[in-house]
């Protein structure tokens, strides 16, 4: 339990009180915002973020998924907290004969799938590499805990044909953030 500060219409400002150390301020029964020990949150505040970036090249041939290097590992400050998560992936290509074929790219948490997203390359009819370029995506997860929670991508192919990512002909970098959002 914590301290409570409540303003209502109908009784007025009522005060309730603990020894946890919690002050939460409401409004009609309705926490509006805490202040704890990790300082003053409000509903939809941005708590922490944390970044990670990678620009090394990896490639495959197959079409089942692999690691992409792209990680970042975040320890949220409450298990009622979301983890909004920005991925940019950058430097996609696909190997010749890869005929309307694309590069799979998938978000985790851990070991479980959240989201996948597809990138596209037309075959030109030539021998030639297809350039797909980067891929970004948005994802507001829960992950209900305190625990450190690792956020990662992995790609794959459509085709048995080579794909990469972060090729470094551009000096691609790609990215993640996670921002831990109060609720």
């Amino acid at each position: 339990m914590a301290v409570i500060i409540n303003a209502s219409t109908s009784t007025g400002l009522v005060q309730s009180a603990d020894t946890s150390g919690i002050i939460q301020f409401q409004s009609n029964g309705s926490t509006k915002a805490t202040l704890n020990s990790s300082g003053f949150s409000y509903p939809w505040a941005v708590l922490q973020v944390i970044t990670g970036s990678t620009s090394t090249s990896v490639s495959t041939s197959g079409t089942t998924y692999i690691d992409t290097n792209l990680t970042a590992t975040i320890t949220p400050t409450s298990a009622t907290s979301k983890i909004l998560v920005l991925v940019s992936q950058n430097g996609i290509t696909k190997g010749p004969g890869a005929n309307g074929a694309g590069a799979k790219i998938q978000l985790l948490r851990g070991s479980t799938v959240l989201m996948k997203i597809q990138g596209y390359a037309g075959y030109t009819e030539s021998s030639s590499y297809n350039w797909i370029g980067g891929v970004s995506a948005s994802y507001l997860d829960s992950p209900a805990t305190t625990s450190a929670t690792t956020y990662k991508t992995q790609f794959g192919n459509e085709q048995a044909v080579a794909a990469f990512v972060n090729v470094n002909n551009d000096n691609s970098t790609s990215t993640i953030t996670l921002l831990e959002i109060a609720q």
